[in-house]
């Protein structure tokens, strides 16, 4: 009995890891995510997530979605960010963005130095936090 608790109790973090970094977006070369801090809000079943992007130059952060908002603060470099529908926007350090519930969007470090960006997550709590778009 305890044996299989202790097994729930790890596949169950394993799970969580994966949903919360958005495993694939993590893994893509050239784009390296530092996961910074995950709370419940006081809004039912919405929690807040905030994440260090870096880019390397000229690499495109594949296209993908959020379930919730998402709250972009360039850190550094130049970021072109392509929202869905819209035309392409390019953001310097000390400039924001604000990217709607489940649109489909990409950034791109389209500078010579690495691009990095704040990104903090307002969303629906136990969904993955990336979604890739093909």
């Amino acid at each position: 009995m305890k044996r299989n608790i202790l097994t729930s109790s790890i596949a169950t973090f394993i799970l969580s890891v994966f949903a919360f970094t958005g495993s694939a977006f993590a893994q893509q070369s050239g784009v390296k995510r530092t996961d910074l801090q995950q709370h419940d809000l006081s809004i039912p079943g919405r929690e807040m997530v905030q994440v260090r992007v870096d880019i390397a130059p000229g690499v495109l952060a594949a296209k993908h979605s959020h379930p919730g908002e998402e709250i972009v603060y360039v850190l550094e470099g130049e970021l072109q960010y392509q929202l869905e529908g819209k035309p392409p926007v390019t953001l310097k350090a000390g400039e924001v963005l604000f990217i709607p519930a489940g649109t489909p969007h990409s950034a791109k470090n389209v500078g010579k130095t690495n691009g990095a960006e704040l990104a903090t997550y307002i969303v629906e709590k136990g969904k993955p936090l990336v979604k890739l778009i093909k």
